[in-house]
Order: C-alpha cells, then sequence, then structure tokens
C-alpha cells in the first residue's frame, strides 16, 4: 500500500485549498480542473489498460466538470465513451460549465439509462463530489445503483459519490469504487466510518500546487504512517535492559475469561514491555504460565492481593475479560487509584460508563461503539455518524486519549489532536482482537511513549499486523495470529 500524505482536511477546507490556487496562484480558468481530470485519466488507463468501453456519468457540480475533461480525453485516445449526465450542463457554471462545453464539442451526451453500465468495461464516477450533505435520492439513486450492480471497473472522481468527506457516513447510497483518485487535500472521512468499504485504493495527487497553498487551510486530523513508527520506536541502546521499558500489569480475566487477560499481556511483551505481570483468577494460572512462562501470573481473588502488584507496575491495563461481577467492580475500583498511566477496555469502560468517572490525563479508553455509546449515553447510528465528534466527546468527557475502534479508527488526544488508521481488514472481526490492542498500547506506554504516541502507534502496528496475518486469508483469522508479525513491526 502507497503511503499517503498524513495531512486530511474536511471538504470545506479543501475547497478553500482549491479556491487559494486558482486566485493567488494563478491556476483559475480551469487549469486545476483540466489537471485533476488527466490525472483521473492516467490512473483510469494504468488501472485497466485493456478498457475499450468507458462509461462517465456526469453530476452538476465541479465533480461533474472533471468527468467531462475525463472523456474528452477518453474520445481523444480513441475509447468508445458514452457520456451520461445527470444534470442538464446548460446549468453548470465556471470552470465545470467550461469543461463541458469542450468536451461536448466532441462527444454528444446520453440521456442515461441503467443499462448503460452493463456495457462498460470501465465507469467513471464524476456524480456528486464532496459537497454532499443529505441522502442520495432519485435518478442519482438509480445510477448508483446500476453502477454498483455492474461488473465494470469504477473509478471515483474525488470521492465515491454518496460518502460524506467530513465523516465517512454513506448518504443513503454510495458507489463502491476499485480506485479514487483524490486531489489538493486528503479527505479525512474517506478512511472511517461506511468509507473504506466504497473507496478501493486511494491515490493522491496535489496536481502541483504551490507549497504555499496549504497556509490557506489547517488540517482536521493526520494520517498515521510508518514514519512516525520509526520516529516513536528507534533502535535500542546496547546498554538496554529489561528495567528500562517497564512493567506493565494487566487485571482482568474473571471466570471462564482468562485467554483475554492472556492475549493482551503476550501482546504487551510482543510490543516491547521489559515485565509483564497479570493478576486473574487463580483457575487461570497454570494455563497462561503453561502458554506463556515469560509472563508472571497471579491469582487475585480479593482487591488486596493486586495491592504489591500496583506498586511495582509502571502501566496497568484493565478491562480483557473483567467482567461486571463484584469481582470484575472491586478490582477496577482498586485500580483506579493508580497514579500511572492506565489502559481501560472492555468490561473496565462498561463499568466507567456505569459511574461517574472524572476526567484524567493519564487514560488510554479503546471503545467500539457499542462501547463508545454507552460512555456518551447515546447510540450506536449516533455514533457512527460522525466518528471524528464522538473520539472527540469522549476524549473531552473522560480525558486522556480516547481511540475509537473500527474501520478506519479514530483517536483524539485533545491538545494533539485527531488521528486515523488507515491500516487493518474485516479479518479482525473476531473476537481477542481488542484484547491485542489493549497489550500493545500498554506494551508502548510502558516504554515511555506518551499516550498519545502510544495509542496511535499501538493502532498502526495492531492493524497492519492484521494486515500481514491476513496475507494467509481474512476469514478465520485469529486474534493470536498478529502476535508474530507485531514483533517484527515493533523494531522499524
Amino acid at each position: 500500500m502507497t503511503e499517503l500524505p498524513e495531512s486530511l482536511y474536511r471538504p470545506e477546507d479543501v475547497r478553500e485549498l482549491d479556491r487559494c490556487a486558482m486566485e493567488e496562484h494563478d491556476l483559475g480558468d480551469g487549469r486545476l480542473m483540466e489537471r485533476a481530470g488527466r490525472v483521473a485519466y492516467r490512473i483510469l488507463r494504468r488501472r485497466w489498460p485493456d478498457a475499450r468501453r468507458v462509461l462517465v456519468l456526469c453530476g452538476g457540480g465541479n465533480n461533474g466538470g472533471d468527468g467531462y475533461v475525463v472523456a474528452r480525453l477518453a474520445v481523444r485516445d480513441g475509447l468508445e465513451v458514452t457520456l451520461a449526465p445527470l444534470s442538464d450542463p446548460e446549468r453548470l457554471r465556471g470552470d465545470a460549465a467550461r469543461a463541458a462545453r469542450r468536451c461536448l464539442a466532441e462527444r454528444a451526451a446520453s440521456a442515461f439509462d441503467p443499462g448503460q453500465a452493463g456495457n462498460a468495461d470501465v465507469i467513471v464516477d464524476a456524480l456528486l463530489g464532496t459537497g454532499l450533505d443529505r441522502p442520495v435520492a432519485g435518478r442519482y439513486a438509480e445510477a448508483i445503483g446500476a453502477v454498483n450492480d455492474s461488473a465494470a471497473g469504477v473509478l471515483a472522481v474525488d470521492i465515491p459519490s454518496g460518502i460524506n468527506g467530513a465523516t465517512g457516513q454513506r448518504l443513503g447510497h454510495a458507489v463502491r469504487a476499485d480506485v479514487t483518485p483524490t486531489f489538493i487535500g486528503l479527505k479525512q472521512g474517506m478512511f472511517t466510518g461506511d468509507a473504506p468499504d466504497h473507496v478501493g485504493e486511494v491515490v493522491f495527487d496535489d496536481l502541483g500546487v504551490p507549497a504555499a497553498v496549504y497556509d490557506a487551510a489547517r488540517p482536521s486530523a493526520r494520517l498515521v504512517g510508518a514514519a512516525h513508527i520509526r520516529n516513536w520506536l528507534p533502535p535500542r541502546p546496547r546498554s538496554a535492559h529489561k528495567g528500562r521499558y517497564g512493567h506493565v500489569l494487566v487485571v482482568g480475566g474473571d471466570h471462564g475469561m482468562g485467554g483475554a487477560a492472556r492475549m493482551a499481556a503476550e501482546a504487551a511483551a510482543r510490543a516491547g514491555a521489559g515485565l509483564v505481570s497479570v493478576a486473574t483468577r487463580r483457575e487461570h494460572v497454570p494455563a497462561i504460565l503453561a502458554a506463556r512462562p515469560e509472563l508472571m501470573v497471579r491469582g487475585a481473588d480479593s482487591p488486596g492481593d493486586i495491592d504489591a502488584l500496583l506498586e511495582r507496575a509502571s502501566v496497568v491495563a484493565v478491562g480483557p475479560g473483567l467482567g461486571r461481577d463484584a469481582w470484575g467492580r472491586e478490582m477496577l475500583a482498586r485500580v483506579e487509584r493508580f497514579s500511572g498511566p492506565v489502559l481501560m477496555d472492555a468490561d473496565a469502560l462498561n463499568l466507567l460508563a456505569e459511574g461517574t468517572a472524572e476526567a484524567r490525563a493519564k487514560r488510554v479508553l479503546t471503545p467500539h461503539p457499542g462501547e463508545a455509546a454507552r460512555l456518551l449515553g447515546t447510540t450506536v447510528p449516533e455514533i457512527m455518524a460522525d466518528r471524528f465528534q464522538s473520539a472527540s466527546r469522549l476524549q473531552q468527557r473522560y480525558g486522556g486519549c480516547v481511540v475509537l475502534k473500527g474501520a478506519g479508527t479514530v483517536v483524539a488526544t485533545g491538545e494533539e489532536g485527531i488521528w486515523v488508521c488507515d491500516r487493518g481488514n474485516p479479518g479482525m472481526a473476531t473476537g481477542g482482537m481488542g484484547d491485542v490492542l489493549s497489550g500493545v498500547v500498554a506494551g508502548l506506554l510502558a516504554q515511555a511513549l506518551s499516550p498519545s504516541q502510544a495509542a496511535v502507534a499501538g493502532v498502526w502496528l495492531h492493524g497492519r499486523a492484521a494486515d500481514l496475518a491476513a496475507e494467509d486469508g481474512e476469514r478465520g483469522m485469529l486474534a493470536t495470529d498478529l502476535l508474530p508479525h507485531l514483533r517484527r513491526l515493533a523494531n522499524p
């Protein structure tokens, strides 16, 4: 996968970058649109070199204008082009109108017919663009349905029609693209929510605008990449010893759930923690030690049993297999006295949602959407409607750093902003994945990464390890399949 730029923007900020490029850097009068169309067409030819029949669907805004440029270039290249506007070209204004006139001078338009999609080798989606803020309906919904039902390759210009560029939410109907060339600035919504199911391969091109253009708008989020991991996890000195890399204590594993605590603990060790202890139900001690003798495992039937462990720990991960019965509640209450960094996951989050916890700086929360909804007293659909806002609300309410899990995990760090991770795959939809993530983040915290660094790096390592594990197939992947890859990735 090609590394994309770090900076992400809201659609309105990208429009400001466009305006600056056109008005302040002499890229108006259709120059910027021409560049975008040429880039999109070049990607089309590279992706489908043998394609002969191209259907171009154009809408009524600048996204449609990009489509007219693509259609004109395809005609000149000798391809069989069907140009199907869903909005009257006569109603276009500015650069889009200019692009449409140039195209229509060489290729007449056809009224849209759903059957056109079935006759194409490649379909170009230039319908709705990034300005969409309401559910898709009518002829546009019909066109999107025809695109998705076809066997043709699909290129979406700038963003798949029907995807909200700010949130990643699907607005009723959305094109499923194979590749999405996007320009000037990466839209934050393309990497989370529903969008990962629709964008396909994202290819970025800055269209050659001057660097000064990017002074016109600040990024709204950042995309985590391998370079960040290299910076935060440098090679260890030859004089290294285990005491320099922290002591993680995993608290969890009520009756029948010892595996969750064991996976979190082993993940912390694989991420590089110097020492890892587990406080769990006594019945689980022999099995965990037999499976992983490097862990220190203590049976804990009452809160007092973990006091000595808390004194030696530098980081606590609480929640994997904790349960919500009296034992789990009492263990969590004891952990809440710990003054160092605490990672909270699973039932620790559910118990947190039931109480009146204060915000804390040294805390990392890793909720999935259901847990996030309980923490905010809302619903999963409301959480998913805007994952950026949801993660920010959680961070403001509970402090520290919040990892909102799911496709396109969003990490809200407070003053250090929001990060998005585009790694991971559907094979991760299985039990234990969250326990492994908890251990990875805790292991990084133990190595003196800040809560935000540990959360961001941990999410990337976890997702990238899953992608490597998925090379043998996504279906049937187990959480422990990530562990061998974690070790290699933690040594960039």
